[in-house]
């Protein structure tokens, strides 16, 4: 008597039944929906409370200003003949570092908004890269340079 093998078998026509295995997707789909969590995600701002917060009628300094829209920061950057003029978000400042400064108050609070330099064509790449360094130290996620409607 012969002992069967596997190889001597003929191929057959060989059918994969795809229903059971649909059904098994859509049951693991519906497992992973009713396991999901649909909450929207609460982000923890850093903040300082004091027993006097609230009481005093004048801002502080180091806060950034309440007008400042945190979706995007515009900076712009003017070539005035003798030296560059900064404005962030319509919001004209002095140096260099004051720009600085003002991006260090906003990063405390949140990275990734996007910054946009705006710089006019006059002036100098130098100007322009310090800017750019000044986001990128300060951990900015997203930098980005505006261009023109012509481009």
């Amino acid at each position: 008597m012969r002992t069967p093998s596997v190889h001597d078998r003929r191929r057959g026509d060989i059918a994969i039944a795809m229903t059971p295995m649909i059904d098994v997707v859509f049951l693991l789909l519906v497992f992973f929906l009713w396991t999901a969590s649909f909450r929207i995600v609460e982000y923890v701002l850093p903040s300082q409370v004091t027993a006097l917060a609230g009481t005093s009628d004048e801002a502080r300094s180091d806060d950034p200003p309440p007008e400042l829209d945190f979706d995007e920061i515009v900076i712009r950057i003017l070539w005035t003949g003798d030296g560059p003029a900064w404005s962030v978000n319509d919001a004209p400042v002095a140096s260099l570092g004051e720009v600085r400064d003002y991006l260090s108050r906003i990063a405390s609070v949140k990275t990734d908004a996007p910054v946009i330099l705006d710089p006019d064509p006059q002036v100098p790449l130098g100007d322009v890269i310090d800017v750019y360094d000044a986001a990128r130290l300060e951990r900015f996620e997203k930098v980005h340079f505006a261009a023109s409607e012509g481009v």
